[in-house]
């Protein structure tokens, strides 16, 4: 009987601690959202996930964002040595520019 009610304490201190912290409030809402959903998806677990927030986004997302990156560092490098060209080129026709320059 005591570990009854051992048990039954500890239960109960989680259930003040989850609802202090908020996440039975949370669980409810998305519950009730998901209950309120006129068609109700696939898989629920998905729903839940991704109206809790735990989700993050979605893996089309990232995927789309990472081929993204991978171009615009493609791009990045190529402008480097465009500009690192450029440059050179500049530093060939500076000196001449100084010859011919009129002093004064």
């Amino acid at each position: 009987m005591t570990t009854y009610r051992a048990a039954d304490s500890k239960r109960e201190e989680f259930r003040k601690y989850l609802e202090k912290a908020g996440v039975l409030d949370a669980l409810t809402k998305v519950l009730v959202g998901l209950y309120e959903e006129p068609e109700k998806p696939n898989n629920a677990l998905d729903f839940l996930r991704q109206h809790i927030g735990a989700a993050g986004p979605d893996t089309a997302d990232v995927e789309a964002l990472k081929l993204e990156v991978s171009e615009l560092r493609t791009k990045c490098e190529q402008l480097q040595e465009e500009n690192n060209e450029l440059k050179s080129k500049m530093q060939q026709y500076e000196p001449q520019a100084e010859q011919e320059a009129p002093e004064n």
